[in-house]
């Protein structure tokens, strides 16, 4: 059986108008679907509203103890459900998980070294079974950035990461393709020009890419990681922009 692993960010979840035509794109997919989601700054203003300062460094936050609380409600609950009754709306039977929930993605809290991040998450493991059982079952789960660790502790990880994990545990049991969603049409020779779309990249061309500067330096970074995940079992890697799930670019083996 094949199926996508499409990770969507936060800001399309927060407004309305986009968010139902996400849901609309993919309720008319024709294939399976696992969709992991981000936060963006949900958690941000309901911490704002509640009185509760938001710490960062050098552009990522901390997550407190209260914090925590604040990105368990906002991811695990308010985001994820805006995001499952979506798609029940349009006949998709959504069943929205964090990761503690069937001990879908579980964690490490990250190690102090130079800065305690608090219970900030770095993912161990997915558990492609139980994914794959509801995917079976005609069931599509909704996965929050919300993971557990052995001691019992919630964490707030990395939604790119969560998906990651997650492809490649169902890679055991599925053909998998994960998907990156982003606000360009893919991975572009010209970031100012939708046009210069490179529809499929291959190790060779990569590295061609690469050494004549072809490529942005910000999107290295997604490939290399799109070619770990690959290696990890992952049949490929897209990169497109929410409305064109089945397109933009794609990142293969050969």
């Amino acid at each position: 059986m094949k199926v996508k692993v499409i990770k969507i960010g936060g800001k399309l979840i927060e407004n309305g108008d986009v968010l139902s035509s996400l849901c609309d794109s993919l309720a008319s997919l024709d294939e399976k679907f696992v969709l992991v989601h981000g936060g963006g700054v949900m958690g941000s203003h309901l911490a704002e509203q509640l009185g509760v300062e938001v710490k960062m460094h050098e552009g990522r936050r901390i997550t407190d103890a209260a914090t925590l609380d604040i990105a368990v409600m906002a991811y695990a609950g308010l985001a994820n459900k805006r995001v499952v009754t979506a798609l029940q709306k349009r006949g998709v039977n959504a069943c929205g998980l964090s990761g503690c929930d069937m001990a879908v993605v579980k964690s490490k809290r990250r190690e102090v070294k130079d800065i305690d991040w608090g219970f900030v998450g770095d993912v161990d493991k997915a558990n492609g079974e139980v994914l794959a059982m509801l995917i079976e079952k005609g069931i599509t789960p909704v996965v929050s950035p919300i993971t557990f660790s052995a001691e019992g502790e919630l964490l707030n990880t990395n939604a790119d990461s969560v998906a990651s994990a997650v492809a490649v545990g169902l890679a055991d049991y599925m053909d998998v393709e994960l998907v990156f969603t982003l606000d360009k049409a893919g991975v572009l020779l010209d970031v100012d020009d939708p046009q210069s779309l490179i529809a499929k990249i291959t190790p060779s061309l990569y590295a061609e890419l690469k050494a004549e500067n072809k490529i942005h330096s910000g999107m290295i970074p997604k490939i290399d990681n799109a070619y770990k995940t690959i290696d990890a079992g992952v049949c490929a890697v897209r990169i497109t922009s929410p409305d064109n799930l089945s397109g933009g670019t794609v990142v293969v083996k050969e």
